[in-house]
């Protein structure tokens, strides 16, 4: 398992993807992540999107993997009062809600930092916790279209047509936000004091998507050497399909990829489109090329492409189609796709770790929890017996 953060412990209140990602990279790499839930309701993402058995979808058995589940009634006096037990034992709270919604509760950062000073506090949100747009309630596209990732046009028909682009914005949003919370343990470990952080999503696809708007804002600036070209399809930078009917991405806008390529197909009529004047030639539309190529590349399989871009030194690999990601021989190699056993829901598949830790394996140590599953578990650590928790139960408080 990974262990990079381990003895860091996260308490996590959240439903749906934003915070659930958020508490999820951290769980992964073997921080202490406890989800505090209401009771009775809890995250609703374990009764949509599908179910393997009741209470499990898909998404739910991996957004929450490697977390602890405990239900808490925030509403309530006594919730609360648990809750800030809780709280003094962690280093960091996600916040998986728009808006003030914590706050409403009773938990917000000002709270929270009266009770612990140094808590990092990592709020993670569709449009962040301000601006005139924060408080309008976000799905993951809708994140991705503010920040510039949906590609769209309109049709003859008069329809918008979408095509394609980073359009989801959870995934990026909560990376950002993980990252800054760790990175805020280190100004806790120098200063003694915590931060706030506010994520979202919309900006989170804004700068994973960078290069595009980067080049749009600078245009008028560039003086001289080329940029990204005009958009017209490069011929050298080009899906392609294969005989098998599967694909490559072919990238040979290097001069000496190109060149490489030329020889290993034994067209060496062709180096001579090389364009000398820049390091990477990103050219622009060349119909008789692209068709050319394209009868090229449905001589020999994806596998037999691949083999020739590791050989002859060529930018080109394979593009997989979903179904293609479990047979991939690099994906295998490095245990990209996890396959483990819910003690619920049976065998699962799912997306591991994607950036390897030298002697530390990823594996799923707690498979995603039911409602509630570790309430006593947590309490009792936290020093309350039976009779304490008899009581609490009897008042409502989870």
């Amino acid at each position: 398992m990974i262990k990079l953060l381990e003895g860091v412990r996260v308490v996590e209140c959240a439903v749906l993807f934003n915070g659930d990602q958020t508490g999820r990279l951290l769980a992964d790499l073997g921080a202490d992540v406890i989800k505090v839930e209401a009771p009775g309701v809890g995250d609703y993402l374990r009764d949509f999107l599908g179910q393997i058995v009741p209470h499990h979808s898909p998404a739910h058995m991996f957004v929450n993997r490697n977390k602890r589940s405990m239900t808490l009634n925030l509403k309530a006096e006594e919730g609360r009062e648990v809750f800030f037990d809780l709280l003094k034992t962690a280093d960091i709270f996600i916040d998986g809600f728009a808006g003030d919604a914590c706050a409403q509760l009773g938990i917000g950062y000002e709270q929270q930092k009266a009770v612990k000073p140094d808590i990092v506090y990592a709020q993670c949100s569709g449009f962040g916790a301000f601006g005139p747009l924060s408080n309008i309630p976000t799905h993951g596209q809708m994140m991705g279209s503010l920040g510039g990732g949906a590609k769209l046009s309109v049709g003859d028909d008069g329809l918008v047509q979408e095509h394609g682009g980073l359009t989801d914005g959870t995934v990026p949003g909560a990376l950002f936000t993980a990252l800054s919370a760790v990175a805020a343990l280190e100004q806790v470990r120098r200063t003694g004091e915590g931060v706030y952080i506010d994520g979202a999503g919309s900006d989170a696809v804004l700068g994973t998507q960078w290069i595009d708007a980067l080049y749009h804002w600078n245009a008028s600036r560039l003086v001289g050497g080329t940029g990204l070209g005009g958009g017209e399809s490069n011929p050298k930078y080009h899906f392609y399909e294969t005989k098998d009917e599967r694909f490559v991405l072919f990238c040979a806008i290097e001069p000496k990829f190109w060149r490489n390529f030329c020889r290993a197909v034994e067209r060496d009529d062709l180096s001579g489109t090389v364009d000398t004047a820049t390091p990477v030639d990103f050219g622009g539309s060349d119909e008789l090329l692209t068709q050319e190529l394209a009868r090229i590349f449905r001589e020999r399989t994806q596998a037999e492409w691949v083999e020739i871009a590791r050989v002859h030194d060529i930018a080109m690999g394979p593009a997989n189609q979903v179904g293609d990601l479990r047979d991939d021989p690099q994906l295998r190699a490095r245990g990209s796709i996890h396959d483990s056993v819910h003690p619920v829901a049976g065998p699962f598949t799912a997306p591991g770790w994607p950036a390897m830790v030298s002697g530390q394996p990823f594996d799923v140590i707690k498979p995603a929890p039911l409602l509630g599953e570790h309430t006593d578990e947590v309490l009792v650590a936290l020093g309350y017996d039976a009779e304490n928790i008899a009581t609490l139960r009897a008042a409502g408080a989870f």
